[in-house]
């Protein structure tokens, strides 16, 4: 399978991620903050430092993963509101960075968490954030025609603190859109904190809607809002990952899949989190 990593997760120097991936032979890199920019904030100069680089170093790019759309309040954002629109210049800047870097995969959010969506037998009068979900699809419309436009794929991120934060409400959301430029990045261990099982359960649901995949390891305590990021193989996503494998195997999975390097052992840095989750990643996966 196509394996990679989201490169600050092992260094913000872009260079020195580059470094380690050829170090390692790693062949897809996956851009969210480079030096001190979010991606998507470059000037024309720097995108061609970072063109230099990826060729120099013989990488590809997997995809643009900026923070489109997080943290917008659903109910109170409006398609006209300034915020809404920074969010989709910013997607617009995205996609011309995809185009220059040889990448048709941009990554959007889903806007900020209502905790319950959907309710009946009177759950819709008192619990439910109703209407909630129509908003979402509204607010959606616009980024969703940017790529047909464009001619790019978006994935949406299954998120802690996103509206989409399962991959059954991915699938959903691709569904009510009713378009085929939208698909699901998949992080699984994202999914698991609203309880959703990865495998078998979601995946035989929304695997024709698998679009990128995040793949890292936690131990979550939902009770006390708690994440502590462990080792890959470690945490609540170990008893899934050879089952999700296979299964991708099998089904002749054509995406990538990023490492997210999010763990950091005591007294060490990320890189080194990178560094001891790799033998697992590339003994599953490679």
């Amino acid at each position: 399978m196509k394996l990679g990593v989201i490169t600050d997760g092992i260094s913000r120097d872009f260079e020195h991620a580059l470094k380690v991936m050829a170090e390692v032979g790693m062949a897809y890199a996956e851009l969210q903050f480079l030096w001190d920019k979010e991606v998507g904030d470059q000037t024309p100069e720097e995108i061609e430092n970072i063109k230099r680089l990826v060729a120099q170093y013989q990488v590809k790019i997997s995809c643009i993963s900026r923070h489109n759309f997080v943290g917008l309040p659903v109910m109170a954002t409006k398609s006209e509101d300034d915020i809404y629109k920074e969010h989709l210049d910013s997607l617009k800047r995205c996609i011309h960075i995809a185009k220059e870097l040889g990448t048709n995969t941009v990554r959007i959010m889903s806007c900020r968490k209502e905790m319950i969506i959907f309710g009946y037998n009177g759950a819709e009068e008192w619990v439910a954030s109703t209407g909630a979900w129509d908003k979402l699809l509204k607010l959606m419309e616009a980024p969703v025609k940017l790529a047909a436009d464009e001619g790019v794929t978006l994935v949406v991120e299954t998120g802690n603190n996103a509206m989409i934060t399962s991959g059954v409400l991915a699938k959903k959301l691709i569904d009510d859109l009713g378009t085929k430029h939208l698909k699901i990045l998949w992080d699984i261990p994202n999914t698991m904190y609203c309880t959703e099982i990865p495998y078998p359960d979601a995946y035989e649901e929304i695997k024709d809607y698998i679009g990128h995949i995040h793949l890292k390891d936690v131990k979550a305590d939902i009770a006390r809002a708690t994440v502590r990021f462990c080792p890959l193989g470690e945490g609540d996503v170990a008893p899934y990952l050879e089952g999700i494998a296979d299964a991708l195997n099998r089904d002749g999975y054509q995406g990538i899949i990023s490492f997210e390097s999010v763990y950091r052992p005591d007294n060490g840095t990320f890189e080194d989190g990178f560094r001891e989750c790799l033998p697992t990643f590339l003994k599953l996966f490679g």
